[in-house]
């Protein structure tokens, strides 16, 4: 916004500007000028312009920028001039942010490149066994089925035929590969799993990729760690031509979250995957943003994991989601069981922190009065009338709020897509209750109003 400042109080003002064609000349002039920005992200619909009191305001919307033209940057200085918003600051994005930016925004994703310093023999053959058990369970009669070990990595994407050299990809090191060979392609690569199911024990179960009893690559973590978190779940009685059926959709539904989680990991970066369980949740956290964006990931509909190989392997045994309904479905899946909201969290690293992102999926009755998946719609129905926050939920959106939050933002953490029935029936009865305060433009009216929502 231009032409305005915040006074201490958090009241606004203009600033005196008038000419209001001479400053979109300006604007379009240096976002045109490549030496100035890297990329033009705008259109002339992303800029208004309002009269206020004889002054000008100039408001810039700024879409988010596609992961194929990242990183966007400023004074032809990729490393220096690269910045990332972060709530009312922009910070200068540090040289292992940007080269993952750089990473990611190849047509060919990193996991496909070939290593000539490394060989098959690299990988685990009991864990090679273990996946061609599962395709031929899965690819009845399938040509593959008979092809030898290394033929058949290649067919699926774990190695390359170069002059005759069979050599691994990064995908097939990082799916087959031994952890100790894995950790000199990828030095930051480790994988752990922690269980907390009993409180006075710091976990009660811990699968870590360096430990020296099992191979320690994705495809054995994911065989141990699906086990694991879908130990617990209920499995109703259901026979398929007289054969007990163990699989439910949530079963599914956690299969598909811990394989979304693994191929877009970024394994380059200084984080480790780690998937936990507890008795009311389980979460799993990957290093890396969201390669489609959180916004388009939570709508489906496009498919762009991070490793195109890893996922690749994968969707060959049925796991994954190539139309990009991954998440939708997950989410679909907790609503139908009633079970409490997923939470999606992007969280942008800094100060030698890398960028991760956690899927939280709760294991707890929903926290709404009815199915959170028919509440969705702009329009109020008989349904969302009886849509209440429960102690549980209230609680968390509370501590969520102990720093200054956007009605944007909190609607965000409650999963809820009808803006307008957020702010009528959720908003206003906390700030009639005195639970939260407007800051902005009000200051709070007394000092003991300890949570504050602002701008909305």
């Amino acid at each position: 916004i231009c032409g305005v400042v915040e006074r201490k109080d958090g009241s606004w003002k203009t600033t005196g500007l008038k000419d209001v064609r001479k400053l979109k000349k300006d604007f379009w002039d240096t976002i045109h000028n490549k030496t100035k920005v890297s990329i033009n992200l705008l259109s002339n619909v992303d800029v208004e312009d309002y009269e206020y009191h004889g002054d000008v305001v100039l408001v810039i919307k700024v879409p988010r920028a596609s992961h194929k033209v990242k990183p966007v940057y400023i004074n032809n200085d990729v490393y220096g001039g690269t910045y990332r918003r972060d709530w009312e600051g922009d910070y200068l994005c540090e040289r292992a942010e940007v080269n993952a930016m750089i990473r990611d925004s190849s047509e060919e994703s990193p996991d496909m490149k070939v290593l000539r310093n490394k060989r098959v023999e690299d990988f685990d053959k009991d864990t090679v066994h273990e996946y061609r058990v599962r395709y031929n369970l899965r690819h009845e009669g399938s040509a593959w089925s008979e092809l030898s070990d290394e033929v058949f990595l290649v067919q699926i994407g774990a190695a390359d035929d170069e002059s005759g050299t069979i050599l691994p990809t990064a995908a097939g090191l990082l799916m087959f590969g031994k952890a100790h060979r894995i950790v000199r392609e990828y030095s930051e690569f480790f994988l752990d799993y922690r269980e907390h199911m009993d409180t006075g024990i710091r976990w009660t179960d811990r699968i870590e990729s360096n430990s020296p009893d099992w191979p320690g690559n994705v495809f054995s973590f994911f065989s141990r760690v699906s086990a694991k978190i879908t130990r617990d779940l209920a499995k109703p009685f259901k026979l398929e031509k007289m054969v007990r059926v163990d699989d439910t959709p949530a079963h599914k539904a956690l299969r598909e979250a811990l394989v979304n989680c693994l191929v877009n990991t970024d394994f380059y970066q200084s984080w480790s995957v780690v998937i936990e369980k507890y008795p009311d949740r389980i979460m799993l956290a990957n290093p890396g943003t969201i390669p489609t964006g959180k916004k388009q990931m939570l709508k489906g509909g496009i498919s762009q994991p991070r490793n195109k190989a890893l996922f690749k392997m994968f969707s060959l045994l049925g796991y994954g989601e190539h139309a990009g309904s991954g998440v939708p479905d997950i989410y679909k899946v907790w609503s139908d069981a009633q079970l409490d909201r997923p939470i999606v969290e992007e969280q942008f690293g800094k100060n030698g922190i890398p960028d991760r992102t956690t899927l939280t999926l709760p294991l707890i009755p929903s926290s709404f009065g009815s199915s959170f998946g028919t509440n969705t719609t702009e329009a109020s129905t008989e349904a969302e009338t009886e849509v209440r926050l429960k102690p549980e939920l209230l609680t968390r959106l509370l501590e969520y709020c102990k720093i200054p939050r956007s009605r944007a933002q909190m609607q965000d953490f409650c999963e809820f897509k009808s803006e307008k029935y957020f702010r009528e029936h959720i908003i206003k009865p906390m700030l009639d209750e005195g639970l939260i305060s407007r800051t902005i433009p009000e200051k709070p009216k007394s000092p003991n109003q300890k949570y504050v929502a602002v701008r909305y």
